[in-house]
């Protein structure tokens, strides 16, 4: 337990840096250190997460830090989608959900290793409304079908497509993955239902209260430290996730 609380903490430092990060730590937390079920993992990443991004957002929205467009264009299609991502997740297999988890940790990484610079955008018009809405609307399936919240997609996309500010795109990123995440939950726990699972509301709790304290000092040290070595050591360390779920799914294909 006491390593899984550590795992926490990390979970929370990731939101309250990156605004990005916190399923694809918890999920292999709950899944390889507890011993949770693929699917209770999963559901209870989205109960974690989703608390943790509220709590962690309020700073920002306090500061001025959250973007009203986004959150409505992207944050509300993105529970749709979230709903329906859990909806089909009854369809697939565990060690498929964590198979496309895998692959989303690479391609997080590659976001994180490969950071696109605003000078890359071809202009600065605001992003087209349905475009956005599009956007939400695949990055909530992603959310709801393999429990993670999609920061790591959603900050790039509000920075590259919106053309919002690093700290403006965390704050917003923040309460759209808690939006997404809530509503996943409310779906994933009807599946869970039909399977005979159950959810372990106690550890969801630990973690919740460990990752939001994580995420306050993440939120501190987020002036203090280099945000691009920060971004290139967590890319380094989502690929060797990657891999090692990828080593620990296979068998189940053989």
């Amino acid at each position: 337990m006491a390593l899984a609380i550590f795992g926490a903490l990390i979970v929370g430092l990731s939101l309250g840096l990156l605004g990005s990060g916190g399923s694809i730590l918890t999920v292999p937390i709950l899944t390889y250190l507890l011993g949770m079920p693929d699917k209770v993992a999963i559901a209870s990443s989205l109960a974690i997460v989703g608390a943790i991004s509220l709590i962690a957002g309020i700073p920002f929205a306090r500061a001025g830090l959250v973007d009203g467009r986004s959150l409505l264009y992207f944050g509300v299609p993105g529970m749709l989608g979230s709903y329906g991502g859990a909806y089909v997740s009854k369809f697939v297999s565990g060690p498929v959900q964590l198979s496309i988890f895998a692959g989303l940790m690479l391609v997080a990484a590659v976001l994180m290793l490969r950071p696109i610079a605003l000078s890359d955008r071809e202009d600065s018009s605001p992003r087209p409304k349905c475009k956005i809405i599009v956007d939400g609307l695949l990055v909530g399936i992603i959310t709801g079908l393999v429990g993670v919240g999609g920061g790591f997609m959603i900050v790039p996309a509000l920075v590259l497509l919106g053309g919002l500010t690093m700290r403006r795109a965390v704050g917003t990123s923040l309460f759209i993955v808690a939006l997404k995440s809530m509503t996943g939950l409310y779906k994933h726990i009807q599946v869970l239902n039909e399977l005979d699972l159950t959810l372990d509301w106690k550890i969801i709790g630990i973690f919740s209260v460990v990752g939001i304290v994580g995420s306050q000092v993440g939120r501190v040290l987020g002036s203090k430290v280099n945000q691009d070595s920060l971004k290139r050591g967590f890319g380094f360390f989502l690929i060797a996730m990657g891999f090692f779920i990828v080593y620990r799914t296979l068998p189940s294909f053989l």
